[in-house]
């Protein structure tokens, strides 16, 4: 997952809400040690001050810790970590529902929409 910054918002903001997602889906598991913050940084492309505040506000947030000498780690807490998926997917719905009724659709037809969709998807892999 390459990383995706824009210069609309802070860079550590979203820096927070990649590793977030990172955390979420697998990629950085729970338990798990993340890379050092200079390789975050390098691999993100970004100065390391910069990936230290997000890191810092991933601790505060209670998704990441640190082991003094060991380095930073993901969460054991696999609560914590479905609360923050369950949140991310909220929010994912909400900004729809609202990018949605703009179009003049209602809620309802919305989720016709999104089962047309799901179906078509279904139907196109198992031609494959």
């Amino acid at each position: 997952m390459a990383w995706e910054l824009s210069a609309q918002r802070p860079i550590w903001s979203q820096l927070v809400e990649q590793i977030q997602l990172r955390i979420v889906t697998g990629r950085y598991p729970a338990g798990s040690r993340l890379p050092s913050v200079r390789e975050l940084a390098a691999d993100a492309s970004v100065n390391p001050n910069t990936m230290q505040r997000a890191l810092s506000q991933l601790e505060a947030d209670g998704l990441v810790c640190s082991q003094r000498t060991s380095g930073r780690f993901v969460t054991e807490q696999e609560e914590t970590i479905m609360e923050l998926k369950k949140t991310l997917a909220k929010n994912l719905v909400r900004d729809f529902l609202t990018r949605i009724e703009a179009l003049g659709y209602t809620a309802k037809e919305a989720a016709q929409l999104l089962e047309a969709e799901d179906a078509a998807q279904f139907r196109t892999e198992e031609e494959a």
